[in-house]
């Protein structure tokens, strides 16, 4: 029986530990429905990834027609130039499954002729894998433990103030995080082909925070990113940038607020209309909530006191038998209640038992242990 017991907790322990592995890995469609293809647009796969999160262990799925695609993982150097000749891996049948198993930038191309060139290429970044906290082990026991007999609170005196209710807080404001946009959205880092002032209707209506990231999709050779002064930026002049890069995606974070502007510094592409300037405001953060202070403790009514015993006669009572009260001209006393006996004023209500606490963990964890030994018996 004890061993059945054994094996039940071991059991138990593993398919935990399994679903929290299996929970902290992801795997990502590459393209999702589109799948690895020649894209519509040479931005279509550094817009797909740039708002994805890849860690080490996930896992990248490319789906293609065998014989009309293939992967390659190459250099940086190789992506650049869309050399496949030298692959780091290859991959040649559909689906082809990649595991992330280091940080650091990946880079994927489609090997075939041309394909590269058209925009079938991938770059992404991987950062280390969120690490879960280990399941605790379940302690085996070799039988189960009496139920404990649940012990009766004595009961609160006359004498005890009831508990105080807890202070109510006002429930806590949302604190929202930064919020990243894709310039352009779908188009991406281009040349506008819809007009110049394209990038402008973009960011309208748009509230940009500091913290905030902007993510410039583009392909790497064909267009960069450089931030420039409000002089420079109106003759479209990339002589002396504040910033430049030169991969894409590019990833932006604001960090102060007034305006910032930005330009493509390829030769003509800024006069085209690739170019963006925007506004940054202080990043919104939310006030704390004044939690109430605490309602105070109802008044609970004096405890009732004996009935005063009837006034014994005065000394100055003109009759021993006579109980009338003195004479109207000194004035009624009144009648004052007993003093109540010492030590009950402030009595300290009763610390109830944790007996009814214990027995709840008790019976879950009885019923926990009954549902895993049936199931192995």
């Amino acid at each position: 029986m004890g061993k059945r017991i054994n094996l039940a907790f071991i059991t138990t322990f593993a398919i935990v530990a399994l679903l929290q592995s299996s929970l902290a890995q992801r795997d990502y469609v590459v393209g999702d429905a589109l799948g690895w293809v020649i894209p519509p647009g040479p931005s279509t796969y550094p817009t797909w990834a740039a708002n994805r999160a890849f860690r080490v262990g996930d896992t990248l799925v490319f789906n293609f027609i065998n014989g009309a695609h293939d992967v390659a993982k190459v250099t940086r150097a190789n992506y650049d130039s869309c050399n496949g000749a030298n692959p780091l891996l290859m991959f040649s049948n559909s689906p082809a499954n990649v595991t992330l198993n280091e940080t650091g930038s990946h880079y994927f191309i489609c090997a075939f002729s041309g394909h590269c060139s058209a925009g079938q290429k991938l770059a992404i970044n991987v950062s280390a894998a969120v690490s879960s906290p280990a399941p605790q082990p379940l302690t085996a026991v070799s039988k189960p433990s009496p139920r404990p007999q649940p012990t009766t609170p004595p009961a609160s005196s006359p004498m005890s103030s009831a508990p105080a209710p807890a202070p109510q807080g006002g429930s806590p404001a949302p604190v929202s995080g930064p919020t990243t946009y894709t310039v352009g959205d779908t188009s991406g880092w281009i040349v506008p082909t819809n007009g110049a002032s394209m990038y402008q209707t973009w960011a309208n209506g748009k509230n940009f925070m500091v913290g905030d990231i902007l993510v410039f999709n583009y392909v790497t050779g064909t267009h960069d990113v450089l931030e420039v002064s409000r002089a420079a930026y109106q003759p479209c002049n990339a002589t002396n940038s504040i910033s430049n890069w030169t991969t894409g995606p590019t990833r932006v974070t604001l960090r102060t607020v007034g305006e910032h502007y930005y330009i493509c510094g390829v030769p003509g592409h800024c006069a085209a209309g690739q170019k963006l300037a925007i506004n940054v405001s202080t990043s919104s953060t939310a006030t704390p909530p004044s939690s109430s202070s605490p309602s105070p403790s109802p008044s609970m009514p004096s405890p009732s006191s004996p009935s005063p015993s009837p006034s014994m006669p005065s000394p100055s009572s003109p009759s021993p038998l006579s109980a009338t009260p003195p004479s109207s001209t000194n004035g009624p006393s009144s009648p004052t209640n007993p003093s109540s006996p010492a030590g009950d004023n402030n009595a300290t209500p009763p610390t109830p038992g944790t007996s009814a606490a214990s027995l709840g963990v008790a019976g879950l964890s009885a019923t926990f242990v009954s549902l895993i030994v049936a199931f192995f018996m």
